[in-house]
């Protein structure tokens, strides 16, 4: 299931219509920010076709200079990650898995996460790709306090109902090009 919506995901990218597709994510990536008084963002580099959502927290952070916003970093394999203040113009680095990490590693705690989604299903359960990386840190979050957790994907990562392990937990929503869950 996972090999077949990644699959679709990175063809959708090639599409016409794709870029209209990541302008709605973005607008309403912004609304549920709206929503939420919240003063740090976690997200992610986009890899492998995820939405790319630097655009959309740039404009977050440029409508009050007392936000901030984080990137996640794999500190060693199969621990909870950490997540380190990020700017649009952050100097970057390579870190774990070759994926963009801010250069400066201050060590910030969200309020609010954007995680990736290679599917989600009605309940907001997501399918991630199978590290389980997110599963960890939540489970480990500072201070007891789990952040607001959203969901980000397309449409076509929509599935019917996906498999569940005990440690697995609903999003609190999930964000596509569509709609709010």
């Amino acid at each position: 299931m996972r090999a077949t919506l990644l699959a679709t995901r990175e063809a959708q990218s090639e599409q016409a219509g794709h870029a209209a597709k990541n302008e709605a994510l973005a607008r309403r990536i912004e609304e549920v920010l709206a929503r939420h008084d919240t003063r740090c963002v976690g997200f992610y580099w986009p890899v492998a076709g995820e939405f790319d959502a630097r655009d959309a927290l740039t404009r977050w952070l440029a409508a009050d200079n007392a936000r901030g916003a984080a990137l996640p970093v794999v500190v060693k394999p199969h621990a909870p990650m950490v997540f380190h203040a990020w700017s649009a113009h952050a100097p970057m680095k390579e870190g774990r898995y070759r994926i963009p990490v801010p250069a400066e590693e201050r060590v910030v705690v969200p309020e609010l996460l954007l995680i990736p989604c290679v599917g989600f299903d009605a309940d907001r359960y997501r399918l991630g790709y199978g590290g389980g990386y997110y599963d960890r840190t939540l489970a480990a979050w500072p201070n007891g306090e789990r952040p607001v957790t959203v969901g980000i994907a397309y449409e076509s990562g929509r599935c019917r109902t996906l498999p569940r392990e005990a440690h697995d937990m609903p999003l609190d929503a999930i964000v596509t090009e569509s709609a709010i869950y």
